[in-house]
């Protein structure tokens, strides 16, 4: 009795936190996607599936969900490329590479926001580039202002802004990789590709995976930095699917309708990472057999 005391005494809390903190705001979105409630009234009418069904036919939900779609596919593959190529340039142990561990992580420590903003004065049609551009005589590039080149420019900023996380991950996972295999793999006059390919990289999947997921589903809830420098445009190109949730819910009062989106979001995301988590698990498995 004394023994399952202590272990209520220890669990309790984090049960509660665990209800309070994710089960009753999800069982409430859920509760509310099937509502026509617009966040006012007392008594929300209850009407079935009728929001999921507006959904299937809402242009601009599903072109939503395929910029939210693309944007999480590109910024993942970026991100974990790019995150560990740079934790391979400065991983080993000097004051130049402690400078620039740094310098890459900084642009996480800022808010998304305030990204957006510095981002738009620099992308900006009267921004510092095209200012630049300018004086040179050169046309001014539509970096926010076209919609394939906001959507890639938006790419290009979430990236610049989150790989750092990525770097910090890898870095941490370079310094588990076995100097015995390291060492024996020297001995044999393996290249520094084959090492990488043959050591390195299979001792860093557990790492991978984590990138992987936690990338996805950052990206897939991208909402703030959208707001900061495009503004969902223009004509709707950058328009995540958190983005419209917002907009939904709170500009057109439609909180049954946003949280109908934000289950299928919610649904679309675990979905995800539990593959990406189930595909590596598949894989540490043929590998051992």
């Amino acid at each position: 009795m004394r023994a399952r005391l202590t272990t209520l005494s220890m669990v309790g809390p984090a049960l509660v936190l665990f209800v309070v903190m994710l089960v009753v705001p999800v069982g409430l979105s859920i509760y509310l996607s099937l509502t026509d409630w617009d966040g006012y009234s007392a008594n929300p009418a209850f009407i079935g599936l009728k929001n999921y069904v507006n959904l299937t036919h809402s242009a601009e939900a599903i072109r939503a969900g395929w910029v939210t779609l693309l944007i999480a596919a590109v910024g993942t593959v970026l991100l974990s490329v790019l995150g560990l190529g740079f934790a391979l340039l400065v991983n080993g142990a000097s004051r130049l590479n402690a400078f620039f561990r740094i310098v890459l992580f900084y642009p996480h420590v800022l808010s998304a926001l305030v990204v957006g903003f510095l981002w738009s004065a620099v992308l900006g049609t009267s921004g510092v580039v095209n200012g630049w551009l300018t004086s040179k005589g050169s046309a001014v590039l539509p970096f926010l202002s076209d919609p394939k080149w906001a959507l890639a420019s938006l790419i290009a900023v979430l990236v610049w802004a989150g790989f750092g996380v990525n770097v910090v991950l890898y870095l941490a996972g370079l310094q588990t990789v076995p100097k015995d295999l390291l060492e024996a793999a020297r001995i044999d006059g393996a290249t520094k590709r084959q090492t990488f390919f043959n050591v390195t990289l299979p001792a860093l999947a557990p790492v991978v995976t984590v990138n992987l997921v936690l990338s996805l589903v950052t990206l897939l809830k991208t909402y703030d930095l959208v707001v900061s420098l495009t503004g969902g445009g223009p004509a709707g190109s950058t328009q995540t699917a958190a983005y419209l949730i917002l907009w939904d819910s709170f500009h057109n009062n439609a909180l049954g309708f946003g949280s109908a989106q934000s289950v299928v979001l919610m649904v679309i995301t675990a979905g995800l990472a539990l593959t990406v988590a189930r595909l590596r698990a598949r894989a540490d498995q043929g590998a051992s057999a």
